[in-house]
């Protein structure tokens, strides 16, 4: 396949919040919420500052080792995993759920944009080793996201009895018949075989979804050097036990990150505000908020208590059974790897901008913040037609309402835009008022009324030559909402709606290696990618 790119600021797209906006133009108060400025004198800092967080390298290796015995040996990734033990050696995180069949396009942009970015920062700064990995977000439990994708604009959902948290979920015939759903689709289109005999050799019957999701990203991702780590283990977790027991006697997260939060949204929406302990408890099919009330620990919507005694005994024999939320998970993550950098959209890393001082309690290291890249990925044809409407790339991120004036203003037979006419009518009526004011001050107010009704009236008769104008161009109005509709379906990026089913059923797995080719490590882009 041959395909063209070009980028546009992540602040054209007009999808991206402020907070992030300012964050990653260096403007505002945006950078006060972080550790790191997101240039490559902050990686410097960042690689620095992780120097004085030594973790288990050890546990993780053997950790590693275990999750991957059972899967096709790849030599790129056993490097990695012995690079792990070496005190120069550094993380490059992103994290994601495990996702059905990968779910959303940027499942995939995000690993690869830590696959890039750790060999941009191995090329960069020599002395030290970087590595790629995906951190599982195995425990989570919204299973009406994890648990469907969409196929050609139509929701697939994942029908199961099955509770608790999604990695810890077996494979079974319903989700066996998705997989045929999906088997159908490609089978009508060019490529697609080699995923499709990926995805079915990882969901077996039986199998967990975090192995399956496991399985399928190794198969995709490590000949590229990627570590899957599935963080969901009693060895890890018990690296975590003093923050987790912190967290149950003291509940320090949530006070902790009431300052940031309060600082926050005098200026940027606020993600999370948390809850008063940020654990879950995770047993067999429960996963359940932990609470306190009185001196009683309860496992909300179950019948489990535990004294104060009893729950730390629990977290210390069995520390499976307790899972960090939104708030104590980034500090669980960069407990158990040697992180200097986490990847992430931008609602992620709007939740991260909320934690420093929660890091900072149990002395855990704040990891530099990359925004991963995004794309948007076109047809050439699309492309074309978007061009012979005389309108650019950025364009593409307008309302439509705007596009469709913009065009009709620019292909009307006749002159649309009466802002002339209302200059020459601004200008006139402060004449009359001038005029007006020396004969009877009070009149002034009244000629300003008449001004204003006058300009009123030539807006709306310009609306009216507009909309006039919109009937007879009714081809390249539909034209401009078809692309608009393919491009951005329910009028949201593609990546956070779109499977790629679509584009590697159309060009094959090697789909992924174009990708790759336009996302750079260093620097986040909005990419716009044009396929022949």
């Amino acid at each position: 396949m041959s395909q063209s790119s070009m980028h546009i600021p992540f602040s054209s797209t007009h999808v991206f919040s402020t907070l992030i906006n300012d964050y990653l133009e260096g403007k505002g108060k945006a950078i006060d919420f972080v550790q790191y400025a997101p240039n490559v004198d902050g990686y410097k800092a960042a690689i620095e500052g992780r120097k004085k967080y030594p973790i288990n390298r050890n546990l993780l290796f053997d950790v590693l080792t275990k999750q991957y015995s059972n899967l096709p040996q790849e030599k790129a990734v056993n490097d990695q995993i012995v690079l792990l033990k070496k005190d120069t050696t550094f993380v490059v995180t992103t994290a994601h759920q495990p996702n059905l069949f990968t779910g959303p396009l940027y499942f995939f942009y995000k690993i690869i944009h830590a696959i890039q970015l750790a060999a941009s920062l191995k090329a960069t700064f020599l002395e030290y080793d970087f590595v790629p990995v995906y951190y599982m977000g195995s425990e989570d439990a919204d299973l009406d996201e994890v648990g469907a994708f969409n196929l050609d604009h139509k929701k697939c959902q994942w029908v199961t009895k099955q509770t608790g948290a999604i990695g810890r979920m077996q494979v079974d015939d319903a989700l066996l018949r998705l997989l045929k759903q999906l088997e159908s689709y490609w089978s009508i289109l060019p490529q697609g075989q080699q995923a499709l005999e990926i995805l079915k050799d990882a969901y077996q019957k039986g199998k967990t979804i975090s192995e399956a999701t496991l399985s399928f990203v190794h198969a995709f991702f490590g000949s590229k050097g990627l570590l899957v780590l599935q963080p969901d283990d009693a060895a890890l977790k018990a690296a975590f036990i003093p923050v987790m027991e912190k967290e149950l006697l003291t509940a320090f997260s949530h006070d902790a990150i009431q300052p940031a939060i309060a600082a926050l949204s005098k200026d940027y929406h606020v993600q999370s505000a948390g809850r008063s302990i940020n654990l879950f408890y995770l047993k067999d099919s429960i996963r359940g908020r932990i609470e306190k009330q009185g001196e009683t620990y309860i496992v909300v919507d179950t019948a489990l208590k535990f004294s104060q005694k009893e729950i730390i005994a629990q977290l210390h024999q069995y520390p499976e059974r307790f899972s960090p939320n939104v708030i104590l998970r980034g500090v669980y993550q960069e407990t158990i790897l040697p992180g200097v950098v986490f990847v992430g959209g931008g609602g992620e890393l709007a939740y991260w901008m909320e934690l420093k001082n929660v890091f900072d309690q149990v002395d855990v290291h704040y990891p530099l913040l990359q925004l991963r890249n995004s794309f948007l990925l076109m047809r050439q044809k699309q492309a074309e037609q978007w061009a012979a409407m005389k309108f650019d790339e950025q364009d593409l991120f307008k309302p439509i309402l705007e596009l469709e004036i913009t065009y009709v203003k620019k292909h009307a037979s006749q002159a649309l835009d009466l802002q002339d006419q209302i200059n020459h009518l601004t200008t006139l009526y402060t004449t009359i008022k001038n005029e007006a004011v020396k004969v009877d001050a009070t009149l002034g107010t009244h000629a300003e009324n008449l001004a204003q009704q006058a300009k009123a009236k030539l807006l709306a008769l310009e609306k009216k030559m507009v909309r006039a104008e919109r009937r007879k161009q009714t081809v390249a109005i539909q034209r401009i909402h078809r692309i608009k509709k393919e491009l951005f379906p329910q009028d949201n990026l593609q990546e956070r709606e779109e499977h790629f089913s679509k584009w590697v059923g159309q060009y094959d797995v090697s789909w992924i290696d174009t990708i790759m080719e336009y996302s750079k490590g260093l620097e986040s882009k909005f990419r716009i990618i044009k396929f022949d």
